[in-house]
């Protein structure tokens, strides 16, 4: 099999490789289950690995095969084979995953995705004004970007033959395109208003109808390229999505007005009533296949059935999502549904019962705007406000199978124990998780009963109780031993609690409110002692308590921080005035003498908690807010975390930054700490993930690479434009008895590459990361390993990185790489 990959290769049919074995397939099955499990592996492997197979053949067996799945028929068959290649060590798949694709290429965030009818291409549109072409089965970008509109490209759809591409836009038209030139066909559709939300072709092909912001929907002749009739009018606000009935007499709209319509697709005329059940805004609606339903997402979190014919309302919404629906289809079979949401999630859902599948399908760092079924049922394409598509398994039973042992959304706060053995993190999932801070391993089941989004958690001094707040108006305090509940919720006021923190002695609890008030509460009773402290002019979204227990500072959105006696709740002094912008985070010093605080203005402050003066100039060095601030115990040191994805430390008395920011995360940072020994920081991100970073004694980062016998030590690092390439420098050969190869990369730094076979002479050349197309290259042309480019953004960064919650971070043993020219001894032939 490998073998006819290799001529496959060699001969550029690598796309062809697919098709081929699943028309194969019906044959195969007759031959027995052996074979057609390893025709079905072999498919996995291709729409995995196709990208390092067309760019070179060797790297079927020096890449592709390092990087399948331990359990993988592939891997059983072949890997022993293959003794002089890298091996992953810590952090390899044992199967392969849902998701077997991500596809890269655009500037900005992923608006809309469609497939062709015949499954082959997939066409998605971008707010970086373009749209792209893509293979539907190894996701190799097909041409150059189609472009034309001179705003963001907001929805796509293939006509039914799949020649011709349909786009709307925030410029107000749409544009037909030539499928197979990518060249744009006649002038722009002119004649709305407002942004175009969503397109559609008819089935059969004639038609095109446009929905958009001016509040109408629109029909358009495909070949004159002309209005139809006039504009439907009856929505009250935006129309967001657009779609025909099977039949094509028949179209459905959603709109902001948390309305669906049904118009008769020849007249315009309204059929029926609105379809009212939403409590929000209407996204994304969809025809089940025969017609006989609708599906609808919507800004209320949830998804709603109806019946295609009456209108009326199937069952009770579908819940699960945390945040905005923003994108629902159909399968072509009927079966299932698909969602997406902001909550970074795809989720599948039976079509006829609407029951969940399975968890949430998670990968993207950002929220999920587009999905589309292909044309067979069995993928599932998703667009991410995280520049990427990405390509699922659409079969129920692999979304079942599939396992996620963390946060199912992004982790807003983190904080150590006071031993330093746990982590706790809370999330916009609605749970509290407690973590092994050593290994990374979950400690018992989630913390459930918030009903929104948790903001806030920490521990208690003792470590045995944790406090979180939420924004469903609560507190909430748990045994950290068994995560149960302790008494009844805090609640006070009705408003979102934004931050949490107890006293030093463990009695009282403070809680910064979106009411412009900070509210103190008795640990043990669970009321709230006295009332109110009053005096910000906006909402209060973090409280720390002084290391004393007598005075609570606060930081708002009022730009301020403000001290406060806890005695008498009142104000000590004027407003701390400084910022130009939300106070986000604030923190004392151990020795009480000190603030600091972070701000959506990108800076750090530092604060004489005495007089309330500002030490020094802001620090600066963020590129956008600063979401988290902590000092570190013995005083000296500062880490802050930013949503511009990195952490980064500061010398408290210089106000200077120490090294490179810690890079690794793919989403906003939102909470930092530091542990106990001051050895470790631990970040929380809107990525889902909860990362320990290491740090010596006296708080000094550790910033070189770590390094072992042959080992690359890896972590992860986003770039912002993932086709930007990076370099560093590449040494082969033993020379002056280098035995070892160690491979370790961090952002701009030097890479080191020794290769252990005595008679090869020391070569040294340029090492290149294209983190796009997953390639680490030498002397820019030279394929030294292929690597998933989202792996390879793992191993890209963060030379310090301890570990990543959940999961491990990445090692690959280099020891016995037969890379470059020595490659074919890497293979055992009489195997």
């Amino acid at each position: 099999m490998l073998f006819w990959l290799e001529l496959s290769s060699l001969a550029g049919t690598i796309v062809n490789a697919v098709p081929c074995l699943r028309m194969a397939m019906v044959r195969l099955q007759a031959i027995g289950s052996d074979v057609s499990r390893m025709a079905e592996d072999c498919i996995q492997f291709i729409r995995r690995f196709g990208r390092s197979m067309v760019d070179s053949a060797p790297h079927i067996y020096l890449s592709a095969l390092v990087w399948s799945p331990s359990e993988s028929k592939i891997v059983e068959q072949y890997a022993s084979s293959y003794p002089k290649v890298a091996r992953v060590t810590s952090g390899r798949d044992s199967r392969w995953s849902i998701m077997s694709l991500v596809l890269s290429g655009h500037r900005f965030g992923v608006a809309c995705v469609a497939f062709s009818a015949d499954g082959r291409r997939i066409v998605s549109g971008s707010w970086d004004h373009t749209l792209r072409l893509w293979d539907g089965d190894i996701g190799d970008p097909i041409g150059r970007p189609l472009a034309g509109h001179n705003s963001s490209v907001t929805s796509v759809s293939f006509s039914p033959d799949g020649r011709v591409i349909v786009s709307g836009s925030d410029d107000q038209t749409l544009r037909l395109w030539d499928a197979d030139t990518g060249e744009s066909i006649g002038e722009p559709f002119t004649g709305h208003e407002d942004c175009v939300t969503s397109v559609a072709f008819s089935p059969d092909g004639r038609r095109i109808a446009s929905a958009s912001r001016d509040q109408t929907v629109r029909l358009w002749d495909s070949l004159t390229q002309t209005a139809i009739g006039q504009p439907f009018t009856g929505h009250s606000n935006w129309v967001t999505s657009v779609a025909f009935s099977p039949d094509g007499r028949r179209i459905v709209s959603g709109s902001w007005d948390h309305t669906l319509r049904v118009w008769d697709g020849d007249t315009g005329a309204a059929i029926g009533n609105p379809l009212a059940g939403h409590k929000d805004g209407v996204t994304s609606v969809a025809f089940s296949s025969d017609g006989r339903r609708i599906v609808s997402g919507s800004s209320d979190h949830t998804l709603r059935l109806w019946d295609g014919a009456s209108g009326d309302a199937i069952g009770n919404p579908l819940t699960g999502h945390t945040a905005v629906v923003d994108s629902v289809a159909f399968s072509p079979d009927g079966q299932r549904i698909v969602s997406a949401s902001w909550d970074h999630t795809l989720r599948l859902w039976d079509g006829h019962t609407g029951e969940a599948i399975g968890g949430p399908l998670t990968g993207h760092s950002n929220s999920v705007t587009s999905v589309a079924f292909s044309p067979d049922s069995r993928c599932i394409i998703s667009g991410s406000w995280d520049y990427t598509l990405r390509v699922w398994d659409g079969d129920p039973h692999q979304a079942i199978a599939e396992s996620f042992p963390g946060h199912r959304g992004a982790v807003t706060s983190v904080a150590f124990s006071p031993d330093g053995g746990r982590i706790v993190s809370g999330s916009r999932d609605r749970t509290v998780r407690l973590w092994d801070a050593s290994t990374g391993e979950a400690i018992g089941e989630p913390f459930i009963g918030h009903t929104n989004w948790i903001t806030s958690v920490a521990f208690s001094p003792d470590g045995r109780q944790i406090v979180s707040g939420s924004w469903d108006h609560s507190l909430r305090l748990w045994d950290a031993e068994t995560g149960k509940a302790i008494g009844e919720p805090l609640v006070g006021e009705s408003v979102a609690v934004n931050s949490v923190a107890f006293s030093q002695d463990g009695k009282r609890i403070v809680s910064g409110l979106w009411d412009h008030t900070v509210q103190l509460w008795d640990a043990c009773s669970g009321k709230a002692i006295g009332e109110p402290f009053v005096g910000h002019s906006s909402a209060v979204v973090s409280v720390a308590f002084s290391p004393d227990g007598l005075r609570v500072v606060s930081g708002s959105c009022d730009h301020t921080l403000q001290l406060w006696d806890v005695e008498s709740g009142k104000a000590l002094g004027e407003a701390l005035s400084g910022h130009n912008n939300a106070v986000n985070a604030v923190a004392f010093s151990p020795d009480d003498r000190r603030l600091v605080s972070g701000s959506r203005d990108y800076t750090l402050c530092l604060w004489d908690s005495e007089t309330g003066k500002i030490v020094g100039e802001p620090m600066t060095g963020h590129s956008n807010s600063v979401t988290s601030v902590a000092i570190s115990p013995c005083g000296a040191y500062i880490v802050s975390g930013s949503r511009d994805y990195t952490v980064r430390l500061w010398d408290i008395e210089t106000r200077q930054a120490i090294g490179d920011p810690m890079a690794g995360h793919r989403g906003a940072v939102t909470s930092v700490a530091f542990s106990p020994d001051g050895r470790h920081i631990v970040s929380s991100s809107e990525d889902q993930t909860v990362r320990v970073w290491n740090v010596n004694m006296g708080g000094i980062p550790a910033l070189a690479a770590q390094r072992g016998a042959g080992i690359i030590h890896a972590s992860l690092s986003p770039q912002r434009d993932s086709s930007e390439l990076h370099t560093g420098t590449l040494n082969k050969g033993v020379g002056s008895g280098v035995t070892t190869n160690a491979l370790s990369l961090s952002p701009f730094k030097a890479h080191q590459l020794t290769q252990p076979y005595p008679s090869q002479s020391i070569i040294n050349c340029s090492l290149t990361f294209d983190l796009q197309a997953g390639w680490i290259k030498g002397n820019g042309s030279d394929h030294i390993l292929w690597v998933p480019p989202d792996k390879l953004r793992s191993l890209y960064g963060a030379a310090n990185l301890k570990l990543v919650i959940p999961g491990p971070t990445l090692h690959v043993d280099l020891s016995h790489f037969a890379h470059g020219t020595h490659w074919t001894s890497s293979h055992f032939p009489n195997r």
